[in-house]
């Protein structure tokens, strides 16, 4: 089931019902991912489970897609995925070290620079 509007969509710029139509494909693709999950916990049959592991990590591949497209285009989202993943100190320390004015010392370096060269195309004010 998808996530409702809770504004009216005539109001709603393109780019907000985009980023809508993203977050409502996410958590479908979560979901999803739980049932498969809850499948294959259960299933005593070996072949059927991994079909099931199998699709089960498909949608872990999808929703990875779909959460890399809204991070591309939802500034704050992508500032936060960037102080959160791929960290080995304890999660809820990072965000106290943020507010203490502290580094995340353990967050590792990009590997490359993936930039065209071609400049934002994010807008500002999104969600």
């Amino acid at each position: 089931m998808a996530i409702p509007y809770h504004e009216s969509q005539a109001e709603l710029s393109a780019e907000t019902k985009n980023v809508h139509r993203a977050l409502s494909s996410l958590v479908e693709e979560l979901e999803a991912v739980d049932w498969y999950n809850q499948r294959v916990a259960v299933t005593d049959d070996a072949e059927l489970k991994a079909v099931l592991a199998h699709n089960r990590d498909e949608e872990m591949e999808h929703a990875s897609m779909i959460l890399e497209w809204l991070r591309r285009r939802v500034p704050t989202l992508d500032e936060h995925l960037r102080a959160y993943l791929f960290t080995t100190q304890p999660i809820t320390q990072i965000e106290k070290a943020a507010d203490a004015g502290g580094d995340n010392e353990t967050k590792p370096e990009p590997k490359s620079q993936t930039s065209l060269g071609i400049g934002s195309l994010r807008k500002e004010n999104q969600i």
